[in-house]
């Protein structure tokens, strides 16, 4: 998970040179204009242009896990995980390696869709190994496992930006993705599911769990996923507008290069400090939603996260207020990859724990359509607040769900059996 993490994490570092490499990277065809910049006959400028190909990462990541899923529960414990994981290391390694040749936007997207379909393979197969090996500390479990995800490119932000600055973009994308590629492939055969029976006896969880295992077509026919499926698209979207984009913001706000501590620049410190947090967050809400419940710790998570973003468009325009408050941002949205797959197993039960909570994950690629949308706000409105005060609304209406519709939804669905 810490080897993928730079395919989501790190690429805010390659928008701006990509963007200056390539200024003629926009398409301009007649059609119906939405805020002037659109997509597929509507005109998208360099910057739209390229946040596209990270539109396209995010979908081909998530909207596959349900067939990587199935494979993996379908190919057993001891082979499944195993195969799939070797797939993910070759695709993500080959995906950069794209990326480093691209010289039009079509190969750049292609580098897109083959790097979404290996960091999808590894997710799906490491989220669903946690879930099932930890049922009495799953959220915590989970957040271990998704936070290498979320916090795996702190240590690669330094050395990324290093060989950007000294050898170009094309260099980091071409060594970064054979090395992370190359290691996420030989520690794919060191794992395997645990066997039927194998982590009976652990302590009984302090939450709720279905003693039913739905099969993936029971899971969609129920209302709690689709609830879940709309909470997730909601808080993802608001995430995604913030982690692709902070870097654009950071120079929008005159930040961006402002020397902080030890020589570091605003974006810099701003960059290690978010995938701390982004990483931190997920263990951490885990742990709390294994002892007071997976909807109060929803509340309160995304609480803090309406009101961090709201403080970000306010106050962002200071440089050490940008890195706190951007900081805060990713502590509060990282958490719902701990969150919600703990939350779709406790429902729906393990045996089919994998290809359900891919489903479910699917939710990201969705919210990753309205990335662009940031953008294009944005060149209409001439400022981020706009987008600012959208996504903390978001924020705020998914406490209201988790607490008022989704906590008695599942709570009569769980009483059912």
């Amino acid at each position: 998970m810490v080897l993928i993490a730079n395919l989501q994490y790190g690429w805010t570092y390659f928008v701006n040179p990509l963007r200056d490499a390539h200024p003629a990277w926009g398409f301009d065809v007649p059609a119906l204009s939405i805020f002037g910049s659109t997509l597929f006959g509507w005109h998208f400028d360099s910057i739209a242009s390229v946040q596209l190909a990270f539109t396209i990462f995010i979908a081909l990541e998530t909207w596959l896990t349900p067939i990587e899923g199935w494979i993996v529960d379908n190919l057993g414990v001891r082979i499944g995980p195993k195969i799939m994981v070797a797939f993910g290391g070759i695709m993500v390694g080959l995906g950069w390696i794209i990326n480093s040749r691209a010289e039009t936007l079509s190969m750049l997207y292609l580098g897109a869709i083959v790097g979404g379909i290996g960091g999808g393979a590894v997710y799906a197969t490491s989220v669903g190994q946690a879930v099932k090996w930890f049922p009495d500390r799953r959220g915590l479990a989970v957040g271990l496992t998704a936070a290498g995800y979320g916090a795996g490119s702190a240590l690669s932000v330094v050395p990324i930006l290093h060989v950007i600055k000294a050898s170009g973009y094309q260099a980091a994308f071409f060594w970064f993705g054979l090395v992370q590629g190359g290691i996420v492939f030989l520690l794919a055969w060191l794992l395997r599911g645990p066997e039927p029976g194998e982590t009976a006896g652990r302590a009984a969880p302090k939450v709720v769990q279905s003693t039913r295992s739905y099969t993936p077509g029971q899971a969609l026919s129920t209302w709690v996923f689709w609830l879940l499926y709309i909470m997730f698209v909601m808080v993802s979207a608001s995430g995604l507008m913030a982690t692709a984009q902070i870097a654009p913001i950071a120079k929008d706000f005159g930040v961006g290069s402002t020397v902080l501590i030890f020589g570091t620049t605003t974006i810099v410190l701003a960059g290690i400090v978010d995938n701390v947090c982004n990483g931190g967050a997920r263990p951490l809400f885990g742990w709390v939603s294994d002892n007071i419940g997976r909807e109060y710790t929803m509340a309160l998570a995304f609480g803090l996260g309406g009101i961090s973003y709201w403080l970000l468009g306010l106050y962002g325009h200071t440089p050490w207020a940008f890195v706190v408050f951007a900081a805060l941002i990713f502590l509060t949205w990282g958490e719902i990859f701990s969150l919600f797959p703990s939350t779709c197993t406790d429902t729906f039960g393990t045996k089919f724990a994998t290809v359900n909570l891919s489903l479910l994950y699917t939710a990201k690629g969705t919210s990753a359509i309205l990335v662009p949308v940031a953008n294009l706000i944005k060149t209409a409105t001439g400022s981020w607040d706009r987008v600012f005060t959208l996504t903390a609304i978001m924020n705020f209406i998914v406490v209201f769900l988790a607490l008022f519709v989704l906590k008695p939804l599942r709570a009569r669905m769980m009483a059912k059996g």
